[in-house]
């Protein structure tokens, strides 16, 4: 590190090379405590300053007056698609999708969704962040109504900024007593779903012009066999969901007038959701196994994925796509 009064001098030679407002370094082992230096702001000309990828697509800061920090995990006026909405892990990164003011629409094939949802859509949480959040219900396995249901949705607002696919079933039972139609009936839901869900929405990404980005939901037991976990079936359909992101990132790359639509896979370890639950009803040695085999030593909870996924659908990831993100306490780590 210079001295102070060479750093200046450095600082005037090299004016686009200045140390970070406010603080002063302070030597390790130093006693002093640290103060907050009086550096004077320089001043450029216009041909000096260079905008950074981020402020080229976001309003000037200057212009802004909120306690809005780290603007590329911004998501206002964004319209996003979130199945399986309705309750459970799908819930979860809605909600979190509305907090950074995104308008949001949860669609599942339940009549109505919990009582959380109607705490977020109705309560003060979406006026607060100036995001909404609405429900529709639809099967993800109908192309047809699919299709008319987010296409009225991104009619409404002239656009449509991105997808989670986290509509999914589960069924537990050991492969030579697994019967042939619930095969078809869980692969229909899990991976049918999700790829008649990122067709649609990218159909209407692709019609207004807005390039944006897809979270469909996969899971750990899509890379490896969840020890004592006899669910053949959904592991396949889930590692069918990793291979189909990036099969669509490679299809989607620049499909937008030359921009993206971004696909990547979220892939959570055990995750304490009504399914999860049903599995330790069912089996009561298995949470404590699950709880041994990772290395932070528990179930993790839904809103343990909610930066990640707010991360994923925001421009905090433009150049991230076809890749799958393993979020599982170090299970598949040993």
């Amino acid at each position: 590190m210079l001295p102070r009064t060479r750093l200046s001098a450095f600082a005037v030679a090299h004016p686009t090379l200045r140390p970070l407002r406010g603080y002063r370094f302070v030597p390790p082992g130093s006693q002093q405590v640290a103060r907050t230096a009086r550096y004077s702001t320089p001043t450029y000309s216009d041909d000096q300053r260079t905008s950074s990828a981020i402020s080229q697509r976001l309003p000037n800061p200057d212009n802004i007056h909120a306690r809005h920090r780290f603007r590329e995990f911004e998501l206002d006026g964004k319209v996003f698609v979130v199945t399986g909405g309705a309750r459970g892990l799908g819930l979860t990164l809605a909600e979190a999708l509305v907090e950074a003011g995104g308008q949001v629409y949860c669609l599942d094939r339940l009549p109505e969704p919990t009582k959380d949802f109607f705490d977020t859509s109705e309560g003060c949480l979406a006026a607060r962040y100036e995001g909404s959040m609405h429900y529709r219900r639809v099967n993800v396995q109908d192309a047809g109504d699919l299709d008319d249901v987010i296409a009225d949705i991104a009619s409404k607002y002239g656009r449509m900024d991105g997808l989670i696919a986290a509509a999914g079933v589960q069924n537990v039972t050991p492969a030579l007593e697994y019967p042939p139609d619930k095969i078809t009936e869980m692969m229909d839901i899990n991976f049918k779903g999700v790829y008649l869900s990122a067709v649609s929405v990218a159909r209407q990404m692709i019609k207004y012009q807005t390039p944006g980005a897809m979270l469909l939901v996969g899971s750990m037991s899509g890379l490896i066999a969840n020890k004592g976990f006899t669910a053949s079936v959904y592991n396949s359909s889930k590692g069918a969901v990793v291979q189909l992101g990036r099969s669509l990132a490679m299809e989607w790359g620049k499909i937008v007038d030359g921009k993206p639509i971004r696909v990547n896979v979220l892939c959570p370890g055990n995750i304490m959701t009504p399914m999860v639950r049903k599995n330790f009803e069912d089996d009561p040695d298995l949470r404590a196994l699950w709880e041994r085999e990772n290395m932070i030593g528990r179930i993790s909870e839904p809103r343990e994925y909610r930066g990640a996924a707010l991360f994923m659908l925001s421009d905090a990831s433009s150049f991230m796509t076809g890749s799958h993100l393993v979020i599982d306490g170090g299970y598949t780590a040993w």
